[in-house]
């Protein structure tokens, strides 16, 4: 585990403080309002998601694979979801069978994972058929000149903050399989200017997904 990594676990609540407080707590609340039944959650990070979920959710199961952050969703965890099960594991290979879960959440997730396809087909591949995914990102701008400015920035903020900043996260959604059914360009607030374009929304997984998807897949 590299220092940086270390120190970025310690700080991040720290650091999320503002753009909670200013409406990312809110964007957490509205989003998984809609979570229910079996639900699967990558990156957890600190676990800022806990307190959000709610009575229908039957099962709750959330990955991350970095042991600073771990330790600390394992105790927010404890404090508001104590049923909840934690587990270390990147989004790109979750260790659960075909069509386990009804929903998947990504929270600020999608920018920071090693490979975001990959990422993304593991979610299918674990959702049932018609299964949700509920997310909320940031992503490339579809300003050009913000777009350029991701691009020219984007070494800075992933040493920095662990993350791309300009990334395709809707078309590789989309290239996933996934049905967009729902989303919002938004904001995330008190955020610089290169990483301030956001979607909050669902997408669904076919209903006659077939059984077996693999890595190799492509779209649908």
């Amino acid at each position: 585990m590299s220092l940086r990594t270390r120190i970025f676990a310690m700080m991040y609540d720290r650091q999320m403080a503002r753009a909670e407080n200013a409406g990312l707590r809110a964007f957490r609340q509205r989003l998984l309002a809609e979570a229910s039944g079996d639900v699967i959650e990558i990156g957890g990070g600190t676990g800022l998601n806990v307190p959000c979920y709610g009575p229908d959710v039957t099962s709750l199961t959330i990955t991350e694979p970095e042991p600073q952050m771990l330790r600390r969703l394992e105790r927010r965890a404890r404090e508001h979801h104590p049923p909840a099960r934690v587990l270390r594991a990147p989004a790109e290979d979750l260790p659960f069978d075909d069509r386990t879960f009804d929903v998947a959440v990504s929270t600020l997730v999608l920018c920071g994972v090693d490979d975001q396809p990959r990422a993304l087909r593991e979610l299918r591949r674990v959702l049932r058929p018609g299964g949700r995914l509920l997310f909320f990102e940031h992503l490339r701008s579809g300003d050009p000149g913000t777009a350029r400015l991701q691009d020219r920035i984007n070494w800075l903020n992933r040493l920095l903050v662990c993350c791309d900043c300009n990334r395709p996260t809707l078309d590789t959604i989309r290239a996933a399989g996934f049905t967009v059914d729902q989303v919002e360009h938004t904001a995330l607030p008190k955020a610089p200017k290169f990483v301030r374009p956001a979607i909050l929304g669902t997408a669904t997984t076919p209903v006659a997904a077939r059984s077996g998807i693999s890595l190799a897949d492509g779209a649908a």
